[in-house]
């Protein structure tokens, strides 16, 4: 099978010098890409500059990207040649649209003209004691895979923070019916340790429980040579 994995974390620009970004370190895509060539199928990573990433080998390929935009540009060609897609990327969920010394903001009467507007320096002046960010949403990447390839199996991840099990397989079950995925695989912040990554795999039918990286990949090895 040909297997699509995206990992790593996605950076938004807020100037040529600055970005938001999150504390994905790829290490999950990397060990899943690693267990899917071991079974012989053929492996393309979609990852990040900072990313870990396996090491090179003939039935790997691998596409680097930086934020959403280019992160969709990537994936919508990508996934209509692919049999299945891990998505375990940790994607940006809102964009800089424009960042304001916080003095300005008091000369505007009506803050809703910010949102308009883009910084047209190339790296934004450091001397204002304060500066505001203005952030929009960006598109829901998980939600465009099936549209895009009608027959790929879908495996997405929803990672929350600290709440209780019964929330995390009921949120994780809207994502899978929100999304039209076969799996999602849920995990909760303070089950990932250095050598612990608790993690259910939830189905509309079921939930297994898996204790390591290494069992997270293996068991969604497994459910998708299965089906």
């Amino acid at each position: 099978m040909k297997i699509l994995i995206t990992s790593g974390g996605t950076s938004e620009a807020i100037d040529s010098v600055r970005a938001i970004t999150n504390q994905s370190t790829g290490s999950l895509g990397k060990i899943m890409a690693e267990i899917f060539l071991k079974a012989g199928h053929e492996v393309t990573l979609v990852t990040t500059k900072n990313a870990v990433k396996p090491a090179e080998q003939s039935r790997l390929t691998i596409y680097q990207i930086t934020d959403v935009a280019s992160l969709i540009a990537t994936l919508k060609t990508l996934v209509k040649s692919h049999d299945v897609l891990i998505h375990s990327m940790a994607v940006s969920d809102y964009t800089p649209v424009y960042m304001a010394d916080f003095a300005e903001l008091q000369t505007v009467t009506d803050p809703a003209q910010l949102l308009a507007k883009r910084n047209q320096e190339t790296k934004i002046s450091s001397q204002a004691e304060h500066q505001v960010l203005f952030l929009t949403k960006t598109p829901k990447v998980i939600s465009q895979i099936v549209e895009w390839n009608p027959n790929i199996k879908l495996i997405g991840f929803k990672l929350l923070v600290d709440v209780p099990h019964e929330e995390l397989i009921e949120v994780a079950r809207e994502s899978l019916i929100k999304n039209k995925a076969d799996y999602i695989l849920a995990n909760d912040l303070k089950d990932i340790q250095a050598h612990q990554h608790i993690g259910y795999l939830v189905s509309k039918t079921e939930e297994i429980r898996a204790n390591t990286k290494e069992d997270i990949a293996q068991l969604i090895l497994e459910r998708i040579t299965d089906d």
